[in-house]
């Protein structure tokens, strides 16, 4: 015992070990082009769409907030995992993110973004707060905004005979409102995203 101590003692009492401790370095820090950081603004004007929230992984990364006269993405540090999703999902780039746009652009690819909204008829009793409530039916309908009983079938949902039906699926933007505003939690809308590339000719 004694003699490993004295040789441990000797070995970093060596010139040459204790140099080397005292002295280290390592090399500088080089960031590659192809990293990514945490996402940045562009500078094109958000249109609050919100399909970078929708696409984002991490719960609580990324909030759209009022801006002077618009909104803004804003990335908040501690929960991003800088995936770039959000960069990709944003119809009008308005985030940037290492070199996902360029290769967007150069591979032709985009998120395309479908919705589907589930009504329980167990559970509706057809109040219409749904249809009422809907940003697409007002703006379709504006008498909707007051509570209005609408006659024209281009809503995106009403109620017909006593629940809500959805009459243009292909109309949601998957704001999620019908469900939100549902007292009986009988509507779920689910968002699904997928990759697309564009055919090349």
């Amino acid at each position: 015992m004694g003699l490993s101590i004295t040789w441990y003692m000797k070995e970093f009492a060596r010139f040459a070990w204790l140099r080397t401790l005292l002295f280290a370095k390592t090399a500088p820090l080089t960031i590659p082009s192809y990293h990514r950081g945490y996402p940045v603004l562009t500078g094109n004007q958000c249109t609050h769409q919100l399909f970078c929230m929708m696409a984002c992984p991490a719960p609580g990364a990324i909030e759209v907030v009022h801006a002077g006269d618009g909104w803004e993405p804003k990335i908040i540090i501690g929960h991003c995992i800088r995936c770039g999703l959000c960069v990709e999902a944003c119809p009008q780039g308005v985030l940037s993110n290492g070199r996902v746009l360029e290769s967007v652009a150069m591979d032709g690819s985009a998120l395309k973004w479908t919705f589907l909204i589930d009504i329980d008829d167990k559970k509706c009793m057809g109040c219409g707060i749904c249809a009422v409530a809907c940003p697409v039916n007002k703006e379709i309908d504006a008498q909707m905004a007051y509570g209005g009983h609408a006659n024209t079938d281009e809503l995106l949902l009403r109620v017909d005979s006593g629940k809500s039906r959805v009459l243009h699926l292909e109309k949601c933007t998957g704001c999620m409102t019908c469900e939100v505003h549902c007292p009986n939690d009988a509507i779920h809308v689910a968002r699904i995203l997928e990759a697309v590339q564009e055919v090349q000719e």
